[in-house]
């Protein structure tokens, strides 16, 4: 439950982001009232401190925190550009198909550079040669921080270039309907231009692979309010383009079609400044609750309600951890999925490595569990 305050705080932040995006000057009736302390907090929070510090610099209203989170989006989001150039341009030379994901596509939508925080580049490329792209990455000067693992690789370069190299859109431990839909998505894909390696989803898959992304976060631990103005800004730029037929067909096809009505639906009211319905406050609220990629507490909290909640879903949740679900394990552990006898051996495995390397992981459980009692 949110506090007055808190509610206060929320629609400031909501407002400067609004007015930034569409292009509007805020009114001094409104921005007299602000804490702006509390209102770069939050903003911090929610990856919105660049477009609400372009929103109140449109208004003459200089504050050094925002002033200094919109020169770091700048600084950031350029050395990126740069980094995702050269990377770029060495996958072509290399022959290496490849995407970018997320927010190196979303950052160029909106009204000014920069105003799109960035953490990392994303971008997909031919599973097949991830190797040599690992090559590639080390040649300029990144270090490899885990690789092998999961859905991406991850490598970093001083002092803020973080990228993950992504061998396929979901792993089956993020969603197993998701991984299968996504799977051979190569085929799909477009090529940017004749004879080049870089390729691109048509706007309607683009649409749906960032809902579905979207709500993997909400899902598991949940995901903050940039997303849904991610959601605004794109549709300002192709809403009237989308074949929402064919989007709400492939949508029920993931299970997200319920999720995609009412984010977009909540994201054009909200970012248009309409009242929203008491459902939607419901839905906003928990967005606000959880900052830009969700928090562990919620993710533990999300896990617990799909097993029923209550006490019995506590039980189910810890029985999850202690043995994981084969539909997992054929995902985490494929040849001990393929030769089930060594089930056994994983489990204590599993013990084990929660009580050891995975301690933390194993307190941060039992500390989210506490604080739903």
């Amino acid at each position: 439950m949110m506090t007055e305050e808190n509610k206060k705080v929320l629609d400031d932040l909501v407002y400067l982001a609004a007015c930034a995006v569409n292009g509007q000057v805020p009114e001094k009736s409104r921005t007299d009232g602000m804490d702006l302390s509390l209102v770069y907090e939050a903003a911090q929070n929610h990856k919105l401190a660049a477009a609400a510090g372009m929103a109140l610099e449109s208004a003459g209203i200089r504050n050094e925190a925002f002033v200094q989170a919109v020169a770091k989006a700048m600084r950031k989001n350029a050395l990126l550009d740069a980094d995702r150039a050269e990377l770029t341009r060495k996958l072509e030379e290399a022959g290496i198909w490849y995407m970018p994901l997320k927010g190196a596509i979303l950052k160029d939508l909106y009204p000014r550079y920069g105003m799109r925080e960035m953490a990392d580049n994303d971008i997909l490329v031919d599973a097949a040669r991830a190797k040599d792209v690992g090559r590639i990455m080390q040649e300029l000067g990144f270090e490899a921080e885990e690789t092998g693992k999961g859905h991406h690789d991850e490598y970093r370069k001083p002092p803020v270039s973080n990228f993950e190299i992504h061998r396929m859109l979901f792993s089956g431990m993020d969603s197993h309907v998701f991984h299968e839909y996504y799977t051979g998505v190569e085929k799909r894909l477009i090529p940017d231009k004749e004879g080049s390696f870089g390729r691109h989803f048509s706007t309607d898959d683009l649409y749906l692979y960032l809902t579905a992304h979207e709500y993997k976060h909400y899902r598991h631990g949940g995901t903050g309010i940039r997303s849904l103005l991610d959601t605004y800004v794109f549709l300002k730029h192709y809403g009237n383009e989308l074949d929402m037929a064919y989007v709400t067909a492939e949508a029920e096809k993931m299970g997200t079609a319920d999720y995609e009505k009412k984010s977009r639906e909540l994201a054009l009211r909200l970012f248009s400044g309409e009242a929203l319905t008491e459902a939607e406050q419901e839905m906003l609220a928990y967005y606000a609750s959880s900052g830009t990629y969700g928090s562990y507490e919620q993710k533990v909290v999300n896990e617990i309600n799909s097993f029923g909640g209550g006490f019995r879903g506590k039980l189910r949740f810890f029985r999850s951890r202690l043995f994981m679900p084969l539909e997992d394990i054929r995902y985490a552990y494929p040849v001990v999925y393929r030769h089930k006898i060594l089930l056994p051996f994983l489990y204590v495995y599993r013990i084990i490595k929660g009580l050891t390397t995975r301690r933390g992981v194993t307190m941060a459980d039992l500390k989210a569990l506490k604080k739903t009692m």
